[in-house]
């Protein structure tokens, strides 16, 4: 499907999209004329029009899924339904992605998390069912019963958060298991710039002894991008299901920018489209016959840029310093904005064996040399870290 036809599949039944794109033709406006769409105005509309806003296509009852953001940037979930037509549309993306990462008949796909409103990795089980692979979902379950499950079925393939996979290593490390001798080679991760972060994706890669694969997707998009198995570093977006552009800042739109804000084109998920979404996350994307291909993964978001004493800086760089610490298992951000200039704590939890206070100041040394700001790093006691079962919940604002 092009643009022209999702816009005459959509229009005049998608009751938002048929007043913000009122006096455009189909059949001759261009990408470029067409408005952006933000997550800010679809949250008004769904306030102005409950519980599930007019961005649909079809009458309600043409609609069997729901799911919802998790509403930690605004407070307010956003609410996105989908018809089986659009579902299997997003099953077919992750049947190409399977492809695309290698996936063999014999693997064993496992999920440890429980399923709930997100749209999650709801797609990639639901695709896996659908083409006959063997599922193992391990939701309700603690981290320690996770693992066993893990061994006892033999799994192969793991998908969850960067975050997760490091947890799950924590525990079997506790526990005396050794995960790089268990069957498991490869671990599909997303919900946070993680996977493409080198040493975050070092340590999971060393606690596991396989290979990590990052993807990105979001409940109001869809599974958009994977990392290829024989080219890492980076996503690829499929030109066939999704229109990818850069918004770079003060620039305008360019293909070839350097760095800006992923703007994204739903070109089969008709019910409940999305048409130049701005998605907030932050890439350096280079254009190729497939699509689009984002050197380094999700760099960040752009509304989490910190801004300390005149530098700019964003939270995935920050972890990508921390995580090159291995006696730092779990850390955490606070900013605080209550004074003129805002202030950058970052506590660290360090493995009982290491000295703290060495760590503390190496980290901080090192975030001197490399981000060119001084932050106050912090040792608290081992265990006094929140830990995360999805998208982990490191920053805290002041």
């Amino acid at each position: 499907m092009n643009l022209s036809e999702l816009l005459r599949a959509v229009l005049p039944g998608n009751r938002f999209y048929a007043e913000k794109f009122a006096g455009l033709d189909p059949d001759t406006v261009s990408l470029s004329e067409l408005p952006f769409t933000t997550k800010a105005e679809l949250l008004v509309d769904q306030v102005a029009h409950p519980p599930y806003g007019r961005a649909l296509t079809f009458p309600l009852n043409r609609y069997t899924r729901l799911h919802q953001t998790s509403g930690t940037t605004t407070g307010q979930p956003l609410r996105w339904l989908d018809t089986p037509e659009s579902w299997s549309w997003m099953l077919d993306n992750w049947d190409r992605m399977f492809r695309m990462i290698g996936l063999r008949p014999d693997d064993r796909l496992f999920f440890p998390f429980s399923f709930g409103p997100f749209l999650g990795f709801w797609t990639a089980f639901e695709a896996a069912t659908r083409a006959g692979l063997f599922i193992l979902p391990a939701g309700g379950m603690s981290s320690s019963a996770r693992l066993r499950y893990l061994l006892d079925h033999s799994a192969t393939i793991v998908f969850c958060t960067p975050t997760y996979a490091l947890r799950l290593a924590e525990v079997a490390a506790a526990d005396g298991i050794d995960l790089a001798s268990s069957p498991v080679r490869m671990l599909v991760v997303a919900g946070e710039p993680g996977g493409s972060i080198p040493g975050t994706r070092k340590r999971i890669e060393a606690a596991w002894g396989a290979r990590v694969i990052d993807h990105s997707g979001m409940t109001e998009i869809g599974p958009a991008a994977i990392e290829c198995a024989d080219r890492p570093g980076g996503l690829q977006i499929m030109a066939s299901a999704y229109i990818g552009e850069v918004l770079a800042p003060d620039r305008g739109l360019h293909n070839e920018s350097p760095i800006g804000e992923l703007v994204l084109t739903t070109l089969g998920r008709v019910g409940s489209p999305l048409i130049r979404y701005r998605t907030g996350d932050l890439v350096r994307a280079i254009p190729n016959a497939d699509g689009l291909w984002l050197e380094g993964g999700i760099l960040g978001r752009v509304d989490d840029m910190i801004h300390l004493r005149g530098n700019n800086v964003y939270p995935s760089a920050i972890e990508a310093v921390v995580r090159r610490f291995s006696e730092v298992v779990e850390f955490r951000l606070e900013i605080d904005r209550s004074a003129t200039l805002a202030n950058l704590r970052i506590e660290i939890e360090c493995t009982p064996s290491a000295d703290a206070s060495q760590i503390v100041e190496r980290l901080g040394r090192a975030l001197r040399d490399e981000l060119l700001f001084r932050a106050d790093v912090v040792a608290v006691p081992p265990g006094s870290l929140p830990r995360f079962e999805m998208k982990a919940q490191r920053i805290i604002k002041r």
